[in-house]
């Protein structure tokens, strides 16, 4: 759908009168109008031309002296200004759908990449290394045949021939499911459980091309984080979406819907085989089935059928009727029907039964009106006018007849041609067949060199991907023609359950728009539907309910008994002090207090939850919070109706311990930090006070992708640990097997991107365009402060071991913290040399194209540099059985490591250096390093250590004066002195004395 509307129109100046578009009520007319007539063999046929020729030229007339709606002013009651556009359309006019907003950021992002690649950084140029194909998911509703299936396939093998792989997902199994594997693709079904196993890691794919809205539920994974960024293109075919634009524009929600979806990513591709696949049932059908229309053999029927558009020459359309049907009745013909045909009604009935289709309407569409397709597709005899949509895919005379829009009269020299002894002339009969072949493919190289460009504009590869090749190298075999031929096997199933669900579908998702809005005006819509209501309701609501709680605490209070002030200092002292032992700790939180490892896993959204462990030895910390939709990423009975609601989440599993990554490090609340450092940022959350949240010996990393591990050969191959490499592991560490040690369980020789298996520093400039040796060496000869002619690169042998990857690794916790230290004076320069051009224009040295992970791919494989310089055992251990290999033995690395570099003592120098800077002199630039991180040096111990002798001395004098005060507090002198009376003095109450 185009996000501008043009009119191209005809004349010089727009018509006075301007009715407004509103697609018109089937009571009165329809998207198509067509009129049918029976005559009979006694009418001659010349008389019969004529009169048809009568009737255009009087069509002529009236609509050159046609006035105006008495009841319909300029505003023409619609609020869409591009409504208001179609609605001056005039006799001859025409319209497009343009994508102005997406035409001018491709263009706009063309400019920005071509000046980025000139410019560059430092003179460094860019490359790719072309080590695997472009991934695409392609998500089809079902594999029933039909003409999307036939869509989708052709379109396929086109991408698939010029270097493409694809994974098909479908929500049910069918026969079409073998003209998939007879293309070579595979297929998997989406089920609706929503275990672990049956989860997609849709990062794993380059973009995603989804079809029908049935495809919603994976639409709605994909809001989630962490795949947003995925570029996805949605394409939606279902025609009764056109029908229901009369009920929004009714009710005023044509301008809201328009304005709230439109972000500059509307598409309009033409082309569909659905009108041949119809034809081909229609014809099928026939052949078991006679049908009731009504007629005879000796009947000769011309359809004569209009645009799909309402606009101000409508009313020429609506007079045609009685103008064919006055002249008929004059003209003497004995046998005549008339009547109106709703478009999804029996049309496809009617034309079958037409032995010529005449097109009546004069509107420039966009592309060839699909009645006339359908016409051809029938092997029906078109005539139209030589519209420039028409004669782009008609030659006439040839495959059908034309005649000049400004010269009806032409049409009655075409009828006495076409027209022999009451049936269709041998060359009518040819060019009608001529026509149907034609038709059969029509369009197809529009709708496939559509796509294929779309992708080209769309996606964005990294470095190591190898670009398919470009639109104009297709081989025309495969562009002019639908694959007709892969469903010749497969048995035609009505696909009428999918167009039910499909409604369905579209009825929930209006069901929120629509209650309580009909009958309500346009301003009444956009404020029920306004995000800045519902933000204000919600602000109400928590206001109330924070009033209502105020209050039932003070009615609470009321009733309470008062003490002293005393009292109540000392409840608060100790309602202080019992406040964090009030923290009720889980099952496994509790268990991984007694473990010598912890091993986090970092994620960025609800969308990765499914792939998150659940046990002890286990713990999420999440990266990115934002809002998500719908409750989980998989599908269930309401996704596929479109009920599903919108959940607001923080992006933390519910009932989880899982860290705030951002709470921790306030850093990560910034959006761009958070993005390019990507799972480094929790290493820095963790490494920052990391006594107050790690308490084991060790730690360890599992990137979430690990868990999204499958079979399919197309997709990156990820490993986590089974249990019986866990045991193995925890058994290693408690035993001391290999000391100081680096573990890793996923090897870059394992790795899909490194099919070559190249070395460490060939595969770090593949996956980082080329420029991964220069950024390492520029990083640390900045960070060492070296010389500027300084070249030199850590040695990273190619001796037949293997490295990590994708982060996933345990080491003992002192140890990690000293790669955090060492990793924080890393990113600190690394950011110096990319933040300014990255920042501003997206474009970094490190990738051909705009990357906001434009740091992650070089980190990623940081720490094996670290581990390997800084003299620790590396060990491989295998995710599945457990087993350990030593990589890179010590004894062979000696005279390769840099030892002093790398060096904890070096290390640490360097780092209290930074922080003496950062907390003395406080420098204003923007510096990164302080943010990573605590800032501690020997200053800092020296403060605290006088700030803490400050604090107990002025405590000590808070005792002395407290004490001077009671020393010198007034007393109040006595008012007498009591004297004790002696025993004898004391009578006894209880005795009798005697007298």
């Amino acid at each position: 759908m185009g996000s501008l509307f043009e009119a191209a129109a005809g004349g010089a100046t727009p018509p006075k009168r301007i009715p407004h578009l509103r697609p018109s009520a089937p009571a009165t007319s329809s998207l198509h109008r067509l009129t049918r007539f029976l005559l009979s063999d006694k009418v001659g046929y010349l008389h019969w031309v004529f009169t048809v020729a009568a009737f255009l030229f009087v069509v002529a007339l009236f609509q050159a002296f046609l006035p105006g709606s008495p009841d319909e002013g300029p505003d023409g009651g619609t609020d869409s200004p591009h409504l208001g556009e179609i609605a001056r359309l005039e006799f001859g006019d025409g319209i497009r759908f343009v994508p102005s907003k997406l035409l001018e950021r491709w263009e706009r992002e063309r400019r920005e990449a071509n000046l980025s690649a000139i410019e560059g950084f430092a003179g460094r140029s860019r490359r790719t290394y072309g080590l695997r194909k472009p991934l695409l998911a392609l998500v089809v509703p079902n594999l029933f045949p039909d003409a999307m299936q036939l869509q989708t396939i052709s379109i396929a093998v086109v991408l698939k021939e010029i270097g493409y792989d694809i994974q098909i997902f479908s929500f049910k199994d069918g026969p079409v499911e073998s003209v998939w594997s007879t293309i070579g693709l595979s297929v998997r079904i989406l089920p609706t459980t929503t275990i672990q196993e049956t989860a997609v890691d849709w990062l794993n794919y380059d973009g995603i091309l989804v079809n029908s809205m049935i495809s919603k539920p994976v639409i709605s994974c994909l809001l989630q984080e962490p795949f947003r960024n995925v570029p996805v293109i949605w394409t939606i075919n279902e025609k009764f979406l056109a029908f229901h634009l009369r009920k929004y524009g009714e009710n005023g929600q044509v301008k809201m819907m328009y304005s709230s979806l439109d972000a500059g990513n509307f598409l309009v591709i033409p082309g569909c085989p659905t009108e041949a696949w119809e034809a081909d049932n229609l014809v099928t059908w026939k052949e078991h089935n006679e049908p009731k229309i009504g007629y005879t053999q000796e009947d000769f029927v011309i359809a004569i059928v209009g645009g799909e558009f309402s606009y101000s020459g409508l009313l020429l359309e609506h007079a045609k009727l009685n103008i064919l049907e006055a002249i008929a009745r004059n003209g003497g013909f004995s046998s005549i029907i008339m009547e109106n045909i709703v478009a999804d009604g029996n049309m496809n009935d009617f034309i079958n039964a037409a032995d010529i289709v005449l097109y009546g309407s004069f509107l420039e569409e966009q592309s060839i009106p699909t009645v006339l397709i359908r016409a051809m597709c029938l092997g029906k005899l078109v005539v139209a006018p030589d519209l420039s949509m028409i004669s782009k895919y008609v030659d006439n005379g040839v495959n059908a007849y034309l005649f000049p829009k400004d010269k009806v009269g032409m049409v009655s020299k075409i009828l006495l041609e076409v027209v022999s002894n009451g049936k269709l002339s041998p060359l009518a009969q040819q060019v009608a067949s001529l026509g149907k072949e034609r038709a059969r493919n029509l369009m197809a190289s529009e709708t496939i060199l559509g796509y294929v460009s779309l992708l080209e504009k769309v996606l964005n590869y990294p470095s190591e991907i190898a670009i398919p090749k470009p639109v104009d190298e297709i081989p025309i075999r495969l562009q002019k023609e639908w694959q007709w031929d892969l469903f010749v096997n497969v048995r035609t199933i009505s696909n009428l359950n999918l167009s039910i669900r499909s409604y369905q579908m579209l009825e929930g998702l209006e069901e929120p728009l629509n209650h309580g809005s009909f009958g309500n005006t346009s301003a009444d819509a956009d404020k029920i539907f306004s995000s800045i209501v519902w933000e204000d309701e919600k602000e109400i609501e928590m206001v109330t309910a924070k009033i209502r709680i105020q209050e039932e605490e003070l009615k609470d209070r009321t009733d309470q008994p008062h003490g002293t002030w005393d009292e109540v200092y000392r409840s608060v002292k100790r309602a202080d002090r019992a406040r964090n032992e009030l923290h009720e700790r889980d099952d496994r939180e509790l268990e991984r207090t007694g473990q010598p490892l912890c091993i986090y896993e970092p994620y960025f959204g609800q969308g990765a939850w499914p792939f998150l462990r659940h046990t002890s030895l286990y713990r999420g910390i999440g990266l990115k919070l934002s809002p998500t939709f719908g409750t989980s990423c998989h599908v269930n009975e309401d996704d596929l109706l479109g009920v599903s609601g919108m959940n607001s989440s923080k992006g933390r599993r519910p009932g989880a311990d899982d860290i705030d990554a951002s709470s921790r490090l306030p850093l990560l609340s910034d959006s761009y930090y958070r993005d390019v450092l990507g799972e480094y940022g929790a290493f820095f959350a963790l490494g920052y006070h990391i006594d107050r949240v790690h308490k084991n010996a060790w730690i360890g990393f599992q990137s979430w992708r690990a868990s999204a591990k499958k079979n399919n050969a197309l997709v990156m191959l990820v490993l986590s640990l089974s249990k019986e490499a866990e045991a193995k592991l925890l058994k290693a560490i408690q035993s001391q097997r290999h000391g100081d040690a680096f573990y890793f369980w996923v090897g870059m020789d394992k790795d899909p991107r490194n099919s070559q298996q190249m070395a460490f520093w060939d595969f770090c400039d593949a996956i980082n365009a080329g420029n991964c040796r220069f950024a390492v060496a520029e990083i640390l000869r900045k960070m060492y402060g070296i010389q500027a002619d300084w070249n030199s690169l850590p040695q990273m042998p190619n001796d037949g071991d293997s490295w990590s990857v994708t982060n996933s690794w345990v080491l003992p916790t002192r140890s990690f913290l000293e790669f955090v230290m060492f990793s924080r004076m890393f990113v600190d320069v690394m950011d110096r040399m990319i933040y300014d051009e990255h920042r501003t224009s997206g474009h970094c040295f490190l990738s051909i194209s705009k990357d906001g992970h434009c740091y992650s791919r070089l980190l990623e494989l940081l720490v094996n540099v670290w581990a390997y310089h800084s003299a620790r055992r590396m060990v491989y251990v295998n995710p599945e059985s457990g087993a350990m290999e030593e990589q890179h033995r010590l004894k062979n690395r000696r005279g390769q490591m840099w030892i002093k570099w790398f060096s904890y003592a070096t290390l640490k120098s360097m780092d209290e250096d930074l922080a003496e800077e950062a907390d003395s002199d406080r420098p204003s630039r923007r510096w990164l390093w302080p943010s990573t991180g605590e800032v501690v040096w020997q200053g800092v111990y020296e403060r605290e250590r006088n700030m803490r002798h400050k604090q107990k001395e002025r405590r000590k004098q808070q005792s002395r004066d407290k004490i001077q005060r009671i020393k010198k507090r007034a007393r109040q002198k006595t008012l007498g002195k009591y004297i004790k009376p002696s025993p004898d003095d004391v009578v006894d109450s209880n005795t009798t004395e005697v007298r």
